[in-house]
């Protein structure tokens, strides 16, 4: 009995180790990049060494499965960690979707996505609430969840068009959005306005304010919810994870974009806190950080943007400050186009956090 007592104690002392091991693993680096349509062995293998020598050890990588599968070798002698990054609802110049107009979304003067492009011609974006788009979706999902070694499906752009841009951006576009404007207010495809009605007994293409209904509001976020949700679990039937590049965090996300990312079930997710599109200061970071973090149980890396963080000196205190309000690491955009200066950051700090 007494054995048995002292092999039940370090039974549970070497699992509470093993716990807090991995609870202690390091601040992680990570970038976002391009693989482009065609691979190219020493690109890559010089592209690896460079990510390496920042203390880079996990890229999201926008490419096809057959060339996230010759890549992910080449990492692995790297240690490198490659996410398969993917453009989920916005979809532009998807060859199959451009045969099918009646998938994309409609905003609230009847204009299909495919046709009215809001602020930028790769504004392409397909409709949640049309069953076909819906498919064609998870099937594209399908494809990166078969790649062997992927550390994730990566969904990016899994949301509806901005309905309101961040403030530095208005002026890009010559626009001044104080208010919810109806081009730019999405998600009334002729199948989402016949499902609301039944429910509600209200066409949302007649309200004069259509920003004051949680309930519209509520119904397009759960459109959004239901579909990374079907990924998740298919996703995780093959076990395979799933993360997501997100606004900045859940309750500015909902007005913005419709996108409620503290009701999904991922693995991780990437807020991407660009603190320059709304003029707000590193500080800023900090705070986006912590109220994701509060949001939801699963780990935070934060985004940065590295064009709004040029010195040094603004570069780290984005990264330590992340740190400081609970990110499990953080994700630059871009790593491939960084300064001198800024290299020299995640050189001094890779070993340190």
């Amino acid at each position: 009995m007494i054995k048995k007592g002292i092999t039940v104690i370090l039974l549970i002392f070497f699992i509470s180790c093993s716990k807090q091991n991995e609870s202690d693993k390091g601040f992680t680096f990570s970038t976002w990049t391009g693989a482009g349509k065609d691979f190219n062995k020493k690109n890559w293998e010089k592209k690896l060494n460079y990510y390496d020598s920042l203390g880079i050890s996990e890229v999201l990588v926008s490419g096809s499965a057959s060339v996230l599968e010759q890549i992910i070798p080449i990492a692995n002698k790297k240690n490198i960690k490659v996410h398969g990054w993917m453009w989920t609802v916005n979809r532009p110049g998807d060859t199959i979707a451009n045969k099918n107009p009646d998938w994309y979304s409609v905003n609230k003067n009847g204009d299909n996505s495919l046709d009215y492009r809001a602020y930028v011609n790769y504004y392409q974006w397909l409709s949640p609430f049309h069953p076909e788009a819906r498919k064609h979706i998870i099937n594209n999902a399908k494809k990166l969840k078969e790649v062997d070694g992927l550390a994730s499906v990566h969904l990016d752009y899994v949301r509806y068009p901005d309905v309101i841009l961040g403030a530095d951006l208005q002026p890009k576009y010559n626009i001044i959005q104080e208010t919810e404007l109806p081009q730019y207010d999405f998600g009334y495809h002729p199948i989402a306005r016949k499902k609301f009605k039944e429910i509600f007994n209200k066409d949302p293409i007649d309200f004069k304010n259509p920003e004051l209904s949680t309930e519209w509001r509520q119904f397009r976020l759960n459109a959004i919810t239901t579909l990374v949700n079907e990924i998740i679990e298919i996703a995780h039937s093959k076990n395979k994870k799933v993360t997501a590049a997100v606004f900045p965090f859940p309750e500015m996300s909902r007005q913005m974009v419709r996108q409620a990312w503290n009701d999904w079930n991922l693995d991780a997710a990437y807020p991407m806190l660009y603190q320059n599109f709304y003029r707000e200061n590193i500080n800023w970071i900090g705070f986006a950080t912590k109220q994701g973090v509060s949001d939801v149980d699963f780990p935070i890396i934060s985004g940065l943007y590295s064009p709004a963080l040029r010195t040094a000196e603004e570069l780290e205190k984005a990264i330590i400050i992340s740190k400081e309000n609970g990110a499990k690491g953080i994700s630059i955009f871009t790593a491939d186009g960084l300064n001198k200066e800024q290299q020299s950051v995640f050189v001094k700090l890779k070993n340190k956090l």
